[in-house]
């Protein structure tokens, strides 16, 4: 296997969920926990601008309407991201791609970017998160690990960008899984984390990939993920499993 620069542990949209998900805040306390390595959830914008936010519509996490992905950066920049979780966090800005990567250039934190894409927008977001990701890591000494549910997303980053590390995404062991990942050229596939055991965490080490899991809250779990040999571990509960361990 090729070598993996990437800790065990990684915060699942920066903090989980004890600050709103994918802003600055997050990273921020999920750093303030020891974390070192963060996952993170990109789209873009209708003007083509990579930016944070896991849901296509805005409902949930910002006080916005609609998708997202059909407003300019102008009006996207504009929203509170933070008031939906609590006061403390109110008037918090979704952040872009480039406002994450210079925070976690800045203090030698690793990322995970999960590429999100409005439906429809699938390659060309594979495409674009990955040429802003090179852009923006460029002589860094790691690279973002880009993952996806999507393959034409992962297809889209491959073809843009072949040397930034990939992952596929499974929430089922579908028909072919493990051929599909090798096919996209991946260096990991991240499961949830009931789907691995000692028969296809062994499948995927013997074809030189990486075991990853989401989402991990629970000590019996991450426990048995750490018995069967995975490799990446990633969690909500920044305040329950200290990344040293």
């Amino acid at each position: 296997m090729t070598l993996w620069p990437y800790p065990r542990w990684v915060a699942h949209r920066g903090a989980g969920k004890l600050a709103p998900e994918n802003t600055l805040a997050a990273f921020r306390l999920g750093a303030s926990h020891g974390y070192r390595m963060f996952e993170c959830d990109a789209k873009l914008s209708a003007d083509g601008v990579p930016f944070l936010m896991h849901d296509a519509t805005l409902e949930r996490t910002t006080n916005g309407h609609g998708v997202g992905g059909q407003q300019a950066w102008s009006a996207l920049s504009q929203l509170d991201a933070g008031g939906w979780h609590s006061r403390a966090f109110a008037g918090e800005p979704l952040p872009t791609l480039e406002n994450l990567a210079r925070f976690c250039l800045a203090n030698g934190y690793l990322l995970n970017i999960e590429i999100k894409p409005t439906p429809g927008t699938e390659r060309e977001t594979g495409e674009v998160v990955a040429r802003e990701a090179a852009r923006l890591w460029q002589g860094a000494a790691v690279a973002p690990l880009l993952t996806s549910f999507q393959v034409e997303s992962l297809e889209g980053a491959a073809a843009a960008q072949p040397e930034l590390p990939r992952g596929l995404l499974l929430d089922t062991l579908r028909d072919g899984w493990l051929a599909t990942a090798l096919d996209l050229g991946c260096q990991a596939v991240v499961c949830n984390h009931a789907l691995w055991d000692a028969a296809t965490v062994a499948q995927v080490h013997g074809a030189g990939m990486r075991s990853l899991s989401y989402t991990v809250n629970d000590d019996w779990a991450a426990q048995r993920l750490i018995d069967l040999g995975t490799d990446g571990i990633i969690t909500d509960r920044v305040d329950l499993f200290s990344p040293g361990g």
